[in-house]
C-alpha cells in the first residue's frame, strides 16, 4: 500500500493506493471515495467479542471494513471526522503505537489491532481509558483535531501532555496517567483535568485541539428547553 495525503493540515485526505487484490483495513464511515470496483466487507474485528470491546472501550466502531483492489489495483480515499490532519506511520515489526480513541483510520495488512487500557480517564468522564494498540509491519494511518506535532523523546527525557491532546505513542515509551491537580476546585481554577507523564526514548504524536474542548464549546451554546 502506499499513501499520500492532500489538503494538508486543515483538512487532510489520504489516498490509499493498493496493488492487485490487496486488502486494507479502514474505520467505518472514514471512506470519502474509492475507485470502480473495490470490493467491501465489514465485520467485527477478531470476532463479535472483540469488536464490542474495541467499540464500548476503545471508542471505535464495532466494526471494521476492509477493502480489496480488483485486479487491475485501485484506490480508497480516507478522512478523520474532525477538521485536522493526517499522519502516516511506517512500522517496522518491532515498534508497535498506543492510538487513542477516534484517532485510527486505516492500517495496511499485516497489522493486526486490539484493544488496550491506557489508564483511568475515561471511568471518571475523561480521556485515556482503553487504547487501540497497533502491532505489525506496514502503514498505520491516524488522523486528529487540529494540526500534528511529533515529539520525540531521547532516554531518560519526560515530557507532560493533556490527555485530550494525545493522539498516539509508541510502546517504547513509559507513560502515567494522573490528575494534574489536586482536588475540584484546582482542576476549575487550571481548566486542567488529566495528563500523561511520558519518558523515552521515543515518539509521541499531538494534536493542537481538543475534541472535549469542541464539545465544551458547542454544549454551552446550545439552547436549553
Amino acid at each position: 500500500m502506499q499513501v499520500q495525503v492532500r489538503h494538508q493540515p486543515s483538512f487532510a485526505v489520504a489516498r490509499l493506493s493498493l496493488a492487485p487484490q490487496e486488502p486494507v483495513q479502514v474505520e467505518s464511515g472514514a471512506m470519502v471515495a474509492t475507485s470502480y470496483g473495490m470490493q467491501m466487507e465489514s465485520r467485527a474485528q477478531g470476532g463479535v467479542m472483540k469488536g464490542l470491546s474495541r467499540a464500548v472501550l476503545g471508542g471505535e466502531s464495532l466494526f471494521v471494513t476492509t477493502y480489496t483492489a480488483p485486479p487491475h489495483g485501485g484506490w480508497v480515499d480516507v478522512a478523520g471526522g474532525l477538521p485536522g490532519d493526517v499522519q502516516v506511520l511506517e512500522m517496522d515489526g518491532r515498534v508497535g503505537w498506543c492510538v487513542t480513541r477516534g484517532a485510527w483510520l486505516a492500517n495496511s495488512h499485516g497489522i493486526a489491532l486490539e484493544t488496550r487500557w491506557g489508564g483511568f480517564g475515561n471511568l471518571f468522564g475523561g480521556e485515556g481509558g482503553f487504547l487501540t494498540h497497533a502491532q505489525g509491519q506496514g502503514q498505520l494511518v491516524v488522523a486528529c483535531y487540529g494540526a500534528i506535532d511529533v515529539v520525540t523523546l531521547q532516554p531518560g527525557e519526560y515530557v507532560t501532555v493533556d490527555s485530550g491532546h494525545v493522539v498516539a505513542y509508541a510502546d517504547t515509551v513509559q507513560t502515567q496517567l494522573r490528575r494534574v491537580s489536586q482536588g475540584v476546585v484546582q482542576s476549575l481554577k487550571s481548566g486542567e483535568g488529566l495528563v500523561f507523564d511520558f519518558a523515552g526514548p521515543g515518539q509521541i504524536l499531538t494534536q493542537t485541539r481538543n475534541p472535549d474542548a469542541l464539545l465544551g464549546w458547542l454544549v454551552a451554546r446550545m439552547p436549553s428547553r
